[in-house]
C-alpha cells in the first residue's frame, strides 16, 4: 500500500468531518456500531469472500479429472505443483498489494480466478488442469493477504477496528454456509451440463470482481497514483522491510509459526485425508457429501462466533488449545467406528472455525506500524503452504504404504512437539523483552481477550482520537 499502510486518518490541520463528529459525540470504540462506510466495507467483503471462494468443483474435481483420463499420479502431481506454485507466488503478490493497493490487487485476483475456472472448460486435459491450478494459485495469492489487509485498514480508518474479528469470522461462516447449500447441487447440475461446476465457479469469481469494484477507496492506500520511488527497487525495499519486521519482532514470528499447526492440520485433513479416512471406516462414497456438509456447518457456526472464546483465555492460548484439539481429534479417529469418526470430523471442523479468525487477528495485531501489511501476511501464508507441501508428500508416502493410522498419530505428535517448542519460546526472557505492539505499545502474549488483542485498556474503553 502507499504511505500510510495502517489506514489511519490522513495528517493535516483539518481532519475529516466524520472523525470530528465521532470525537465530539464521544462514540465508544468497543460498543458502538460501525459507521456507514465501515458497514459497506464489511458487506462487500462478505460478498467477495463468498463468491471468490465458492468453488463448485471442489467435491468432484478428483472424479472430474479421472473422467478426463488423468491418472492418480498426474492428479496428485498437479496438487504438489499447486502447493509449490502458491508458495512462489505469495511474496511477489504481497509486494504487489503493498505497491498498487489492496483493492487493486483484489481486482486482479478476481480476474485471474475467473479465467482459471474456465481453463478446464476450454481444455479438459492434463495441460488444461495444470494451467487451471497454477492460475488458481496465482489468483488466491493475489487476494490472500490483500483481502485481510484491506478489511483491517478500512475498519481502522473508520475507527471501527473492534469489528474486525467478527467481520472476518462472519465472512468465513457465510462462505462455508454457501458451500453447504451449493455443493449438494453439483451432481444434478453435472447431469445437465458436465462442465457446470467450473462454469458456475467462474461466474462466482466474476461476481466477486463486481464486489471489489464497489469497495470504497482508502485514503493513501490504493496506489492510484504513480509512486515516485516505484519500480524494482521499491519492491525489493518492501520485501526487505517485511523480512526485517519478522526478524526484529519475535512476537510476530512466533504468532506466524503457531498458525502453521492450525492451517496444516486443517488443510491436510479436510482436503487430502477426508476421503481416505471415511473409506477406511467403511463409509461409502455416496455419504461423503453429507459428511462434508455436516463438517462445513460445524465450521461455519464456529467461525461466525469467535467471540465465544473471548472471556476465557487470551487469544494466543486459544490458538494453542484449538491446535491441540485438532491433533487429539486426528489421533482419536484411529479408535472410533464410523459414527464416532463423523462426530470427530465435525469437532475437528468446529475447532478450525474458531481458530482461523482469532489467528488472523493475532497476526494483524502483531504487525508493526508502517510495515507492509499485505507482504507480511503473505509471509505467513507462504510458511503455511510450504509446510503443507511437505506434509502432502508425507501423506502420499504413508497412504501408499497403507499406514493411515500411523499418519494420524504422527501428525498429532508433531503438533504436540511444535506447540511445546512454541510455549518454551513464548515464556523465554528474550521474547518477553522483545515483544512490542503497534506504535511501541507492549503486546503481552497473555491476559488480553481474543476480541481485543493488541489494544490497551484505555483504547478498549473509549474511541480513538483522530490522528
Amino acid at each position: 500500500m502507499a504511505d500510510d499502510r495502517q489506514g489511519r486518518l490522513p495528517a493535516g490541520p483539518d481532519p475529516p468531518v466524520r472523525a470530528v463528529r465521532a470525537a465530539r459525540s464521544g462514540r465508544p470504540g468497543a460498543g458502538a456500531g460501525p459507521t456507514g462506510t465501515a458497514r459497506r466495507i464489511i458487506r462487500l467483503n462478505y460478498g467477495f469472500q463468498l463468491l471468490f471462494n465458492l468453488l463448485w468443483w471442489m467435491p468432484v474435481f478428483y472424479a472430474y479429472q479421472k473422467a478426463a483420463g488423468l491418472s492418480d499420479g498426474q492428479i496428485f502431481g498437479i496438487q504438489s505443483i499447486y502447493y509449490v506454485a502458491f508458495c512462489l507466488f505469495e511474496i511477489p503478490t504481497g509486494l504487489i498489494a503493498d505497491r498498487i493497493g489492496a483493492r487493486n490487487c483484489l481486482r486482479a485476483g478476481a480476474v485471474v480466478m475467473t479465467a482459471a475456472n474456465l481453463a478446464p472448460v476450454v481444455s479438459a486435459s492434463y495441460t488444461g488442469f495444470l494451467v487451471h491450478f497454477l492460475a488458481i494459485a496465482a489468483g488466491r495469492s493475489l487476494t490472500s493477504g490483500a483481502a485481510s489487509a484491506y478489511l483491517y485498514d478500512g475498519l481502522r480508518a473508520e475507527n471501527c477496528d473492534e469489528h474486525y474479528l467478527r467481520a472476518e469470522g462472519t465472512a468465513r461462516a457465510l462462505g462455508l454456509a454457501a458451500k453447504v447449500v451449493c455443493w449438494p447441487l453439483v451432481g444434478p447440475l453435472m447431469s445437465v451440463a458436465h462442465s457446470a461446476p467450473y462454469v458456475l465457479s467462474a461466474a462466482g469469481a466474476a461476481g466477486s470482481l463486481a464486489c471489489v469494484v464497489a469497495l470504497p477507496r482508502l485514503a493513501g492506500s490504493d496506489g492510484g497514483e504513480p509512486k515516485a520511488d516505484g519500480g524494482r527497487g521499491a519492491f525489493l525495499r518492501d520485501a526487505g522491510t517485511a523480512l526485517r519486521c519478522v526478524a526484529s519482532s519475535r512476537w510476530l514470528a512466533l504468532v506466524m509459526v503457531q498458525g502453521v499447526a492450525v492451517f496444516t492440520l486443517s488443510r491436510i485433513c479436510q482436503v487430502n485425508l477426508f476421503q481416505p479416512i471415511l473409506l477406511d471406516h467403511g463409509i461409502a462414497e455416496a455419504s461423503h457429501g453429507g459428511v462434508m456438509a455436516a463438517m462445513t456447518v460445524a465450521e461455519a457456526v464456529a467461525a461466525a462466533r469467535p467471540q465465544w472464546l473471548s472471556r476465557r483465555l487470551p487469544p494466543v492460548a486459544w490458538v494453542s488449545v484449538l491446535s491441540l484439539a485438532l491433533a487429539g481429534a486426528l489421533a482419536a479417529m484411529t479408535f472410533g467406528g464410523p459414527w464416532a469418526v463423523v462426530v470427530l470430523l465435525c469437532l475437528f471442523a468446529a475447532a478450525t472455525g474458531f481458530a482461523y479468525p482469532v489467528q488472523r487477528k493475532l497476526v494483524n495485531d502483531a504487525v508493526p506500524a508502517h510495515a507492509p501489511r499485505a507482504t507480511l501476511l503473505s509471509v505467513e501464508s507462504i510458511v503455511d503452504r510450504a509446510v503443507c507441501a511437505l506434509a502432502a508428500i508425507a501423506v502420499g508416502a504413508y497412504l501408499s504404504a497403507g499406514r493411515l493410522d500411523a499418519l494420524l498419530w504422527h501428525s498429532a505428535l508433531a503438533t504436540l512437539v511444535l506447540l511445546a517448542v512454541f510455549q518454551l519460546l513464548l515464556r523465554g526472557r528474550a521474547v518477553r523483552r522483545g515483544v512490542t505492539g503497534r506504535e511501541g505499545r507492549p503486546t503481552p502474549p497473555e491476559g488480553t481477550p481474543a476480541g481485543a488483542a493488541g489494544r490497551s485498556g484505555t483504547e478498549r474503553s473509549r474511541a480513538r482520537r483522530p490522528r
